[in-house]
């Protein structure tokens, strides 16, 4: 069984690594959009080639992730906001008791695709999306945050598929 060792503050150890995760998704997800919108400048070039299969192409997401259930109305956007806070906070509150490792590493890479989404509803209005594998026929273009939340779920599946069924109470 993984170290369920609580610290004083009240969290297991893979909890902490949970939190740890998450600010480094967060970091790079705006490092990330921080160079791709500033410094390269991206919304001005459209879409770059990087190789046959992979493109930077600068997109507004103003939907769900990969741009799924379009919001353009300012209420949707503060809606999505709202959300992604509340998904977050509640996976941090869980965070707090997680013991087995793979789960804190799914749920530090939701909470922190989620704040990363968030950060950019609440400053853009929309989230800024720039990574294009369209040469892999994958007809999305999407940002580290969407990867973070995508890879954390995909997780989360796996490992409810890899734990065996307890007993059902007699």
């Amino acid at each position: 069984m993984a170290d369920a060792t609580i610290s004083r503050e009240g969290i297991s150890k893979p909890g902490l690594a949970a939190y740890a995760l998450a600010i480094l998704v967060i970091a790079l997800d705006q490092l990330s959009k921080a160079w791709i919108l500033f410094s390269y400048h991206l919304a001005e070039r459209g879409s770059v080639e990087i190789l046959p299969i992979f493109h930077l192409t600068m997109v507004w997401n103003r939907g769900v992730s990969f741009g799924l259930l379009r919001a353009d109305a300012d209420v949707a956007r503060w809606g999505l906001a709202v959300f992604s806070g509340v998904v977050a906070i509640a996976l941090a509150i869980w965070a707090r008791r997680i013991v087995k490792p793979l789960t804190a590493l799914a749920v530090g890479l939701i909470i922190g695709g989620a704040v990363g989404n968030l950060i950019d509803r609440v400053r853009f209005g929309a989230v800024a999306d720039f990574l294009d594998f369209s040469g892999l026929h994958f007809p999305w273009v999407f940002n580290v945050a969407d990867s973070g939340i995508s890879v954390g779920v995909a997780l989360l599946l796996l490992e409810s598929l890899l734990t065996p069924a307890k007993p059902a109470p007699r």
